[in-house]
């Protein structure tokens, strides 16, 4: 009964609190659904960005913070013969950086104002050029090439204020008095300003050669005409002499870049080239006006082989074909030197016309030992030494006996015969020769007894 009446007062109380509780849940339920489609709608702002890597994207932080520091160090992007020939102090680095070709990668610019992805400088400093990350002391920050990366989307603008002197070189691509054994593809001019771009041209941005004699303003410089002249746009305190489809020739050649006269390169605000170069950079005296020049030399070294053009080059040219000897103009002993295709008609099959070698040939083609040519340029031994080695003052080694065998370059094989037969002196014992051939063949051979045998007809000295 107790049950019953427990029951029956519980029955009352849940009734009540039930309703109480559905009408609870179903406005939490309708609260938590609005707040849902409210955050839908309306996303929270973005985190915010990460902090710069401790200076701002100009050109200026970046020298001081990265390039100073960590680039134009001793032995790395600095002095006179940089790598890949990018100097990074703050003199040049900006001319050498914006709108240039990378050495290493002719395809991409170092730095390609806007597009920080086709900038071979965020390459390097990524990983992701060719010969390696750098630094190489260790990679930067990804702070840093994200400020980096910031400058070249800007523009990659040079923002260091324009200094007070007169437009000067900062450098030049070619070193002074350096020797090159290829042509350049262009030579570069780099300022440390703006250069106003209508005055590069043709008139102030001059290459000249000596014509052999290593002087200059003598009146017979030769002017190498480039296959343009130009500032770049993306870069426009660069001037570039472009040598496409050149090919400079041994000689002294000198760069100018004129300051005086009538007609100057001048910076954006009228101010003359301040020039004179006195082996450093960058030019100048502080004053405006005076010109640039800077020497270098070309030395292509030239491989001889068993071509008639390949020894016209190497030997006859330099040592032979020069005033006063084999030159055309001298001629010695009727003899000129001084094209190859002239020395084929004057030397294969002709005798020569030095006293006492009337019956022997210049070049007896297909007989090296039996031409005058080569006795001239070697000293023979013994009976056969000839009265001096030719060229004068080039010491005859081997290296100078050229192939006269035939089968190459100018000079075919043919039959060749001395005319004049060896002089037979008698022997008795055969049994030291050294060798049998015919006469003809035998006339710079020595028998060692000096005899003769019905086989060689004689092996006695050949006297020239």
């Amino acid at each position: 009964m107790n049950r019953r009446i427990f029951h029956n007062t519980r029955t009352p109380w849940l009734l009540l609190v039930l309703p109480l509780m559905a009408t609870f849940l179903s406005s939490c339920y309708e609260t938590s659904y609005d707040k849902a489609i409210k955050d839908l709608n309306n996303p929270p702002p973005p985190p915010p960005p990460p902090p710069p890597g401790g200076f701002a994207p100009t050109f200026s932080a970046i020298q001081a913070n990265v390039f100073t520091p960590s680039c134009a160090t001793a032995g790395c992007h600095a002095g006179a013969n940089p790598p890949a020939s990018l100097n990074l102090d703050a003199t040049n680095s900006y001319a050498m950086l914006v709108g240039v070709a990378s050495s290493q990668n002719a395809g991409v610019l170092r730095v390609n104002p806007g597009m920080p992805n086709n900038s071979y400088l965020i390459q390097k400093l990524e990983g992701t050029g060719s010969d390696g990350r750098m630094p190489p002391s260790g990679a930067l920050p990804a702070a840093s090439i994200t400020t980096i990366r910031q400058w070249i989307t800007d523009g990659a603008m040079d923002d260091r204020v324009p200094a007070s002197t007169p437009i000067r070189v900062a450098s030049l691509s070619v070193v002074s008095g350096s020797t090159l054994t290829t042509t350049p593809a262009q030579i570069t001019a780099s300022f440390d300003r703006d250069v106003d771009a209508n005055t590069v041209n043709a008139n102030t941005f001059i290459l000249l050669r000596s014509n052999n004699n290593g002087v200059f303003g003598d009146g017979d410089d030769i002017a190498i005409a480039a296959a343009s002249v130009s500032v770049p746009g993306a870069n426009p305190r660069n001037a570039v002499f472009s040598l496409s489809g050149i090919t400079l020739v041994n000689d002294t050649y000198r760069v100018r870049l004129l300051g005086t006269g009538a007609s100057i390169i001048m910076d954006l605000d009228t101010n003359a080239l301040d020039g004179e170069f006195s082996g450093g950079f960058p030019s100048g005296n502080g004053v405006q006006g005076g010109d640039f020049n800077l020497q270098f030399t070309m030395q292509v070294p030239v491989v001889l082989g068993p071509t008639l053009d390949q020894i016209q080059a190497m030997i006859f040219t330099p040592s032979c074909a020069t005033a006063g000897c084999h030159s055309a103009g001298s001629q010695a002993a009727g003899l000129s030197l001084a094209n190859a295709d002239s020395n084929y008609a004057e030397m294969v099959g002709q005798f020569s016309s030095q006293n006492g070698q009337s019956n022997v040939m210049l070049v007896a083609a297909g007989f090296p030992d039996n031409s005058y040519l080569i006795r001239k340029l070697r000293v023979l031994p013994g009976p056969l030494r000839v009265c001096s080695s030719w060229p004068r003052g080039v010491h005859a080694t081997r290296r100078h006996r050229v192939s006269l065998s035939g089968g190459h370059g100018h000079v075919p094989r043919r039959n060749s015969r001395l005319a004049r037969p060896c002089r037979a002196r008698a022997c008795s014992d055969t049994r030291t020769m050294t060798r049998s051939f015919p006469a003809h063949e035998k006339s710079r051979r020595r028998c060692a007894s000096r005899q003769t045998t019905p086989k060689c007809g004689c092996f006695a000295e050949y006297v020239l």
